[in-house]
């Protein structure tokens, strides 16, 4: 089973918190898959995450080149994508996998003041929960560090 954490921002954006959770796990030697909801959202996370930061870039490409399976992080909108052999499942901002089997870990990330996100997440935990998987809560505090709730 996967270990599952639910990271609720209630305080930064998506595009400043998902760089450095995905630094983190690479940092741990993993590959990560991020999947997304629509093109657009790809599209925009693959330009974001060259020019986050001056000092650093995250290497990473996504499903639409043929590369994919040498890729560290791979952008995606296919909820099944595996081509880099990942140990890591992001999901932003609704995404739904087709499955969570094999992962060491899988990571919803969701807006705090959407309610449709919010709703989802929720229908996930429940989900995720039942499917036996280890699931664990985080929420953002005022100075933005990550607090385990549950």
């Amino acid at each position: 089973m996967a270990e599952v954490l639910f990271y609720h921002l209630t305080e930064s954006r998506f595009e400043e918190a998902l760089p450095d959770l995905l630094e983190r796990s690479l940092s741990r030697g993993w590959r990560v898959v991020v999947q997304c909801t629509t093109e657009e959202r790809r599209n925009s996370l693959d330009q974001h995450l060259w020019t986050f930061r001056e000092d650093s870039f995250l290497p990473h490409g996504t499903d639409e080149a043929s590369n994919g399976a040498l890729q560290p992080i791979l952008l995606t909108i296919d909820a099944t994508q595996k081509a880099n052999d990942p140990q890591v499942r992001f999901m932003v901002e609704g995404a739904v996998p087709g499955s969570l089997e094999g992962l060491a870990r899988g990571v919803y990330l969701f807006d705090g003041h959407d309610e449709a996100q919010l709703a989802g997440a929720r229908e996930r935990w429940k989900a995720e929960k039942a499917a036996g998987h280890a699931v664990t809560y985080w929420q953002q505090t005022e100075d933005r560090r990550w607090v385990k709730k549950a």
